[in-house]
């Protein structure tokens, strides 16, 4: 997204595409492929484009195209970042919410607690660090650690499609601190971590930033829409029409598709 003549955005569609990120509009945890970025840039001068996504912004600009592309809230219409808790609409910030004001620290440090020691019983291939790591609005959890390499994290990703890790210690929070688990969801993202929020903070939480925008339609692009996944209640929601895809490749042609249509 280098210097460029700037777009004629009068006269686009009030459709929006909203995109998760990691695995949908990138390969899990690499950055985005120039096609993918000429595409987009082709899309929004006909719709409107925002991105939904678990991790907190940093991330998603790494993965974006990091100091190549410039800051990626000045491109898309909206960026959510912690599934909507940091919000952005053409670069302005709209709302910030912090989960330090749902938990008391007694809480936190319970379900923190709950964590290191339930993986370090656990047997796996590798651990590295980062195991749990407090967001604005989440708990990511990751049993092999944040820190893993990307042939480490493929190598976790693979064990636990066997041995269902994240899906089995999800269970045992739920068996062994059932009222903290009342009061918060866990959720299934990318290869090797979950997220912990409280129920209602899961990415339909973004919707209320584009309710009055008079969208015809609100079309929504993830990778994870099965249940437990990051994706299933925004995918599943009235207000979107939900579109599955294995790969950036797949969202590419689907969004062609869209602009095909647009065209008859």
């Amino acid at each position: 997204m280098s210097e460029e003549k700037a777009q004629d955005l009068s006269n686009r569609e009030k459709i929006l595409l909203l995109f998760d990120v990691d695995g949908t509009l990138t390969e899990p945890r690499l950055t985005i492929e120039s096609s993918m970025w000429e595409l987009l840039k082709s899309a929004k001068s006909q719709l409107y484009l925002g991105t939904v996504g678990g991790s907190d912004f940093p991330k998603q600009q790494e993965q974006l195209g990091g100091d190549n592309t410039g800051d990626v809230r000045k491109f898309f219409d909206f960026v959510f970042s912690e599934n909507g808790l940091d919000s952005w609409e053409n670069g302005k910030a709209l709302a910030s919410h912090n989960l330090k004001k749902e938990l008391s620290e007694d809480e936190i440090a319970q379900f923190v607690d709950f964590c290191l020691v339930y993986i370090a019983g656990l047997k796996l291939p590798k651990k590295r660090g980062t195991f749990v790591e407090f967001r604005n609005g989440m708990i990511n959890v990751s049993p092999v650690g944040r820190n893993c390499s990307q042939e480490e994290r493929i190598e976790f990703f693979e064990f636990d499609k066997k041995e269902k890790v994240r899906e089995n210690m999800i269970k045992e929070f739920k068996s062994k601190l059932p009222d903290l688990a009342k009061k918060l969801k866990c959720s299934i993202g990318g290869q090797i971590s979950f997220d912990v929020f409280p129920h209602g903070w899961d990415k339909t939480y973004c919707l209320r930033f584009v309710k009055d925008h008079g969208f015809k339609e609100i079309h929504f692009f993830g990778d994870k829409t099965y249940e437990g996944g990051n994706d299933y209640e925004i995918f599943h929601d009235e207000r979107t029409i939900g579109h599955t895809v294995k790969s950036p490749k797949e969202t590419e042609e689907l969004i062609k598709g869209i602009l095909a249509k647009l065209k008859k």
